[in-house]
């Protein structure tokens, strides 16, 4: 009888963990919704809705992208554009991975040019890459969400 019992455990178990994969497969879907400060535009901080979206490989030209620089969790992105702004793509979005050789810190300090400690413009972030303390590693993403600008800040 315990045999039974136990076998019907491990089964219960397994089938469990199946279904834990598959939620955790889903990711992007799940994971949809209206977030807090997701990343910076022009110094100012937005949200945006998360969306499960992947336009990788789409083929669209570069010109119907903004791009948003990912920090690698170091600090909230960066992104180029806004809504509002003339070049503003609709929130189509291709994300560049950022690399900090001599460390993020350096990155700031070659970069941060209003003294907020943070990279928080696409001016900053070109001033990193052009001192050579931030690197862009390219491409990683292409996907779409809107901005939307956090009231009050």
């Amino acid at each position: 009888m315990n045999t039974s019992s136990g076998s019907r455990t491990r089964t219960i178990g397994a089938v469990a963990a199946g279904i834990a994969g598959l939620l955790a497969g889903l990711g992007a879907p799940a994971a949809a919704g209206v977030g807090g400060p997701a990343f910076y535009v022009d110094g100012q901080l937005y949200r945006t809705v998360g969306t499960p979206t992947d336009l990788s490989g789409t083929g669209a030209p570069a010109q119907s992208w903004d791009i948003i620089y990912d920090f690698g969790g170091a600090q909230l992105n960066v992104a180029g554009a806004a809504p509002g702004d003339t070049d503003y793509n609709g929130g189509r979005w291709q994300v560049h991975g950022l690399t900090f050789p001599s460390g993020y810190a350096a990155a700031v300090g070659s970069g941060d040019l209003d003294g907020d400690g943070v990279l928080d413009t696409a001016e900053e972030v070109q001033a990193a890459l052009a001192a050579g303390t931030a690197v862009d590693a390219g491409v990683v993403k292409q996907f779409e969400c809107p901005a939307i600008p956090l009231p009050g800040r």
